[in-house]
């Protein structure tokens, strides 16, 4: 009984119970049988007191412990085990230590040892890391070599992401490392070996990094384990993958893999491991998988400048059944619109790259920002198909019957219009950001035209664009570049119906209300559309010093542009196509409820006629 006493103290401290006692009893019953009773007192869950580095001198022990998974007891931590002690966390936690400095030039770091010490009643443990930092090393000259004659080096030199001067950073090297790797996949060269070799000049503290290139067995993969997708269908995940067995390994195509399961959206983690096969020649591939909710239930209030508040409710499913569809469902609401709609998608439609789907929608919405009462009924189709590993090709139709009443009291114009309106377009979209989720580096654009007519009652052509850059300035520091542009236009010379113009504001330009700029009646302060716009923000992702497992993110933005160029033939419309700029706060929290996102902004440049907004909330969960 005392194996059996240890093996269950054993699974209670893996799960933070450092207290637990068990005692173990005896009942005699008649004919020579027992009852074996384990009594256990659990006890409190065993937390972290406090966590300290011995030996920190260039960093202090707050900005080491934002490095580690392990982290102290507080109270805001109540849907998390990190602050809860585990041994295996402390171990991961010194091999975190070991990589932050080494990305900071402490190419000598070592962790000499790390200790926990329980408290006397047992409830919480003080965390001890002794650590020697070393001395700090700078890059020297580094260069490239190659035993294989037909690759250029000259061609591959600009992948070096590091230069003389530079401070030591291990990330710099690996980058390296996988950057050269990609491009020889691309030219070919699927089993080159690539190994940074370094040498220390300790009197200088200069390291020089010297690549070396050598063609490498051929290896071909064996086989590909996934793990870890409890309710996602392994062909859901197979069918994403850019290499297959018995395929050539080929290191780049795997990293495409990666990405193309990241952007699904399924999974919290996408971890891809090789380990040898059955012989020399072949390698096993894990897929190792976190799946994340997929469900969304949202649910959106906005506070506007004139004290108006406006309410969402939406409901989605990204992975239906498992099996990787889509299905939508939105209803409106608010007092202000009415919004029902049901849309489905098939990724893989008739087991090719072809995703075909449809939606079914009715709208009806009377802003009091907005000219008209608007309301639309119709239904929509789509096709997806890849052009290229990054590009996409997208063809729609939509078939609607509109409704427009408008809400200005003025003779010369008529109350109410009833049309019929038939869209076909195509939308285009290349993507070479790093991470599809969460990108730190890259950019991706899109661009899409629609035709409406000539069968139905309204004839235009519109155009769209989008453009955004990332870039990561230096770690947790995220720059972001958006550009965005839309103009349409009646081919027939009519006048663009008042539901298909442009209407920016709310969350497409932070800092004006949901229409709030653009041109519109002065006379009734109604919002009329703009034919026009162009909009950019840059923003920056700004580090606030708590715990990444706390979830919370920050973006300092500024938006700026024009929207105009109506052609709306009321009274009155004041139509500037002018240069308007606003500037504020983006917060941004991942709770276990749901993401909660935060916006506050304040217009810099603005006509008289614009509709401000300082404030905007909204919070979702997931299912």
């Amino acid at each position: 009984m005392q194996d059996d006493v240890e093996r269950f103290i054993e699974i209670y401290r893996q799960s933070g119970y450092f207290a637990a006692r068990i005692e173990p009893k005896v009942v005699q019953l008649p004919q020579n049988r027992v009852d074996v009773i384990f009594e256990i007192n659990e006890g409190p869950i065993t937390g972290i007191r406090s966590i300290n580095f011995v030996g920190n001198k260039a960093f202090d022990d707050d900005r080491l412990r934002e490095e580690i998974i392990t982290s102290e007891t507080r109270w805001w931590r109540f849907f998390a085990s990190s602050d809860n002690y585990d041994p295996d966390r402390l171990n991961y936690d010194r091999q975190q230590l070991r990589r932050f400095y080494l990305s900071k030039g402490y190419a000598d770091f070592r962790v000499v040892s790390s200790s926990a010490e329980l408290t006397r009643d047992g409830e919480e443990f003080f965390v001890t890391f002794n650590i020697e930092e070393g001395e700090l090393f700078t890059f020297a000259e580094s260069g490239i070599r190659s035993t294989v004659e037909t690759i250029d080096i000259e061609t591959l030199q600009a992948a070096i992401d590091h230069v003389e001067g530079d401070r030591y950073d291990i990330r710099k090297i690996e980058d390296t490392e996988d950057a050269l790797t990609k491009l020889l996949g691309e030219k070919g060269f699927a089993f080159a070996d690539i190994r940074a070799r370094t040498r220390r000049d300790r009197e200088n503290n200069l390291i020089r990094v010297e690549y070396v290139i050598e063609e490498g067995p051929r290896v071909y993969v064996e086989r590909i384990n996934i793990n870890g997708n409890d309710r996602t269908h392994d062909e859901v995940l197979r069918r994403e993958m850019r290499i297959s067995e018995g395929d050539a390994f080929n290191r780049v195509m795997l990293e495409r893999s990666r990405r193309n399961l990241r952007a699904l959206g399924f999974f919290s983690s996408v971890d891809i491991e090789e380990s040898p096969g059955s012989e020399p020649d072949k390698t096993i591939i894990d897929v190792n998988v976190v799946e994340q909710s997929t469900g969304e239930l949202t649910f959106g209030v906005g506070y506007s400048s004139a004290e108006s508040l406006t309410t969402e409710f939406a409901i989605a499913e990204r992975n239906l059944l498992g099996r990787g569809q889509k299905l939508n469902l939105r209803v409106g609401v608010s007092d202000e619109v009415q919004r029902y709609q049901i849309s489905f998608t098939e990724p893989f439609f008739l087991d090719r790259r072809v995703a075909a789907g449809f939606s079914i929608f009715n709208t009806e919405s009377d802003y009091d920002n907005d000219a008209y009462v608007f309301s639309s009924t119709g239904i929509g189709g789509q096709l997806a198909f890849p052009l290229s590993e990054d590009g996409r090709l997208s063809l729609s139709v939509n078939l609607s019957e509109d409704e427009l009443e408008n809400n200005l009291f003025t003779s010369n114009i008529n109350r109410s219009y009833d049309y019929s309106k038939y869209e076909i377009g195509y939308y285009y979209s290349i993507d070479k950001r790093d991470d599809p989720i969460d990108p730190t580096e890259g950019w991706n654009l899109g661009f899409g035209q629609d035709l409406a007519g000539p069968s139905g009652d309204v004839t235009f052509i519109r155009t769209s664009a989008v453009a955004n850059y990332y870039y990561e300035i230096t770690e947790g520091w995220v720059f972001h570049g958006r550009a965005s542009a839309g103009f349409i236009d009646d081919y027939e010379d009519d006048t663009v119906y008042y539901g298909d113009r442009f209407f920016r504001g709310g969350s497409s330009f932070r800092g004006f209300d949901r229409s709030g700029v653009g041109p519109r009646q002065i006379s009734t302060g109604y919002a009329v559309g703009a034919n026009r716009y162009i909009i950019g923000t840059t923003e920056v992702s700004v580090p606030l010093g708590i715990p990444k497992d706390v979830g919370i993110k920050a973006n300092l933005f500024v938006d700026f542009g024009a929207v105009g160029d109506t052609d709306e033939t009321l009274n009155d419309i004041e139509d500037d196509f002018a240069f308007r700029a606003t500037s504020g706060l983006s917060i941004s929290w991942k709770s276990p409820f749901g993401p909660v996102r935060f916006d506050f902004a304040t217009a810099l440049k603005k006509e008289d006629y614009d509709k401000a907004k300082s404030f905007r909330f909204s919070v979702g969960t997931r299912f």
